[in-house]
């Protein structure tokens, strides 16, 4: 069984591209997704996912896809499909709305925003691996959108540079059942160590933090790191 007993110096949770187009009602991309998103009920689990991270005190990273500005690939020589379906649509056009975060996943500080990717890994062209790995970040919990594209990919290459990842399987969404399929059940089980439920993530984080609380008091250390006073 996979080891889900997360440390949180060397644990962070990554979420992929919470934008209002993908995650919003009105959103340019909302529509195409809200059947699987609301089966899933993704919006709450990435939501509990990360209410759980941020109260186990474990770091937090964003992967954002880059947002439409006008001259960005215009003159291109060579446009990757998904990236010629975007376009054309100015889908998370900068300074607008649906380039926006939705606003219960909006960055904290103390949060990583990487910069932002081109086509669909969130590790390609960004400074996103630098910044887990001053981080001193070995593990991923990854969550966002969507399955089969940016999800996928950012994941492939997370394993790829020796990261060890945790899907959570009902954080994400897709266009059609079918897609998340390919994702989650063809092709991630090869790169991803485990992909799970957010319930199972998150009782695994409470668990982590219950030891370390109960590892802490054992040696007279309180839950903030000060030395605890013990009955005599």
């Amino acid at each position: 069984m996979t080891n889900l007993n997360f440390d949180k110096e060397t644990t962070a949770l990554l979420i992929i591209d919470p934008y209002n187009d993908f995650i919003s009602e009105g959103g340019k991309l909302w529509d195409r997704i809200k059947t699987v998103a609301v089966a899933n009920d993704c919006l709450s689990h990435m939501l509990q996912l990360l209410t759980a991270t941020r109260t186990t005190g474990m770091r937090v990273f964003y992967a954002m896809h880059h947002r439409y500005r006008p001259g960005d690939c215009e003159t291109w020589k060579y446009t990757a499909p998904i990236q010629k379906g975007a376009w054309p649509r100015k889908t998370f056009e900068y300074g607008t709305w649906g380039g926006e975060f939705r606003a219960e996943f909006a960055p904290q500080p103390g949060d990583i925003v990487a910069h932002e990717h081109w086509c669909s890994s969130g590790f390609a062209n960004t400074d996103l691996d630098l910044q887990l790995k001053r981080h001193g970040i070995e593990r991923l919990i990854v969550t966002g959108l969507i399955a089969h594209t940016c999800v996928e990919s950012t994941v492939r290459q997370a394993a790829e540079l020796g990261y060890d990842v945790t899907v959570a399987k009902d954080a994400t969404a897709d266009y059609a059942e079918e897609f998340m399929h390919a994702a989650l059940i063809t092709n991630l089980p090869n790169y991803a160590s485990a992909i799970v439920t957010t319930q199972e993530v998150t009782d695994a984080i409470s668990g982590s933090r219950s030891l370390a609380l109960s590892s802490s008091a054992s040696n007279g250390i309180g839950a903030g790191g000060e030395t605890a006073v013990l009955p005599a």
